[in-house]
This record gives C-alpha cells, structure tokens and sequence, in this order.
C-alpha cells in the first residue's frame, strides 16, 4: 500500500535538498566513541552530535519548502497523532517501568543511580509536564523528523518497490541505533539505554507508516512521565 499523498514518505522524496546532512550526527556519534574517555566525560563533547543535528535540521530546512510536512506535522493529523502517542506511550510506559523496576534487579543490574541524573534533581513539577514535553519535542523533531526523515529520503532511492521500500529498514534501525547510543543518553541511563533501542524502533516505525510525528512526540512524553513517575515513587 503507497504511502497517502502528504505523508512523509511521499513529500521527501521530491525535490528534497541536503538530505546527506543527516549524515553530519551520525558521523559524529560514532567518532564520539574515538575519543579518549577522559574527553568523552566532557558535557559539551557529549551533546556535541546533537548540537550538530541541530545545525544540520536548521540547513536543511533553509533548503526546502513545506518544511512541516516533510517532518510529518501536518495540522489534519493532530488529532489521529494525540491518541496514537497515548495508546503507545501508556503501553511503552508500563512495559519499561516493568523491565526498569523488575528485569535489570533481577538480572543483577543496579537502577539505584537513577537518584543521581539531572531528571531526577529537577522538581517534580518542572519535570511533568514541562520538561518531558519539551525534551520529547525536540528529540522527536531531530530523531525521528529529521534524522530518520531524511534517511527515509536517501533510502528510497535503493529500493524501486516492495516492503523494504515501503518500511525504510536500513533507515528505521540506523535512526533507532544513533538514538539509543547517544553520547548524553549512555552516560545518564547507562546500561538502561538499551531500552532506547526498541523504543527507537517502535516511534520510526508509527512515523514511517502514518507519517505523523505528532504521534511520535506525544508517545515519547506520555512514555516518559509514567516511567519517571513509577521509578521516582520507588528509588525516592
């Protein structure tokens, strides 16, 4: 089944400008990982790929029009993006706390660092809603509305029809990858950042198939506040 006519899918593929420049983070997520480890303990170092994700969405979105639509948020799709993004994130939410709170104890894993994170210094106020919706926008903006959009776009050239082309594989697992082993996500959630992993994947997946990122973002949020909600009434 082709993608609808404004999805993602469609409108990246046409005409689309500097799509290579998604290629700037990845590369330097990886040579993140060159470092020596005494420079890879450096905050600045650490965000250094997503601050050039951001330098790379702001050019190439200099570069192309309808801009919105390429990211997937477009206005006709908030309301379909709102109940995805709840179904998903309480069914997310609830699985992880689980794995979080039961799986890594059980397996030897110590979750009592979590204390320790700068989530966890802030005020409970400040983080619900305020944080997390603001954390989940601009991560889904450059993860999945840009980083695995414009993979999406340089994708569809390998593929002339079929599943792969319609699924974007090599685009949906790099993007989840570049996600999970973020510099800044593995020196906070340490060995929880494998939790990342499959959640990479399930938001790619909802964005490549209903071209909306509206349900991605509201997903990531609602995920984030019952998990951070669960860990925080147990740890504190």
């Amino acid at each position: 089944m082709p993608p609808e006519p404004g999805h993602p899918l469609t409108t990246t593929q046409a005409e689309e400008r500097g799509a290579s420049l998604a290629l700037l983070p990845i590369a330097a997520t990886i040579d993140y990982y060159a470092l020596p480890d005494w420079l890879q303990t450096q905050a600045l170092v650490q965000f250094a790929p997503q601050l050039i994700a951001y330098l790379a969405f702001a050019l190439w979105a200099a570069q192309n029009s309808t801009v919105s639509s390429r990211l997937g948020l477009r206005k006709q799709k908030l309301r379909q993006g709102l109940w995805i993004g709840l179904l998903t994130g309480l069914v997310l939410g609830g699985l992880n706390t689980v794995i979080i709170l039961r799986m890594f104890p059980l397996l030897g894993y110590d979750i009592t660092f979590l204390r320790q994170t700068p989530h966890a210094q802030l005020p409970v106020f400040v983080m619900i809603p305020w944080f997390i919706f603001s954390i989940a926008l601009f991560v889904e903006l450059n993860f999945r509305g840009f980083l695995l959009g414009r993979l999406v776009s340089l994708e569809s050239s390998l593929w002339k029809s079929g599943l792969a082309q319609r699924l974007s594989p090599l685009a949906l697992a790099t993007s989840a990858l570049v996600f999970a082993f973020d510099p800044f996500m593995i020196n906070t959630f340490q060995h929880l950042h494998w939790i990342a992993v499959w959640d990479g994947l399930i938001w790619g997946w909802i964005w490549i198939r209903t071209g909306n990122l509206y349900a991605t973002i509201v997903a990531h949020a609602i995920e984030v506040i019952v998990m951070y909600s669960a860990v925080r009434s147990a740890l504190m």
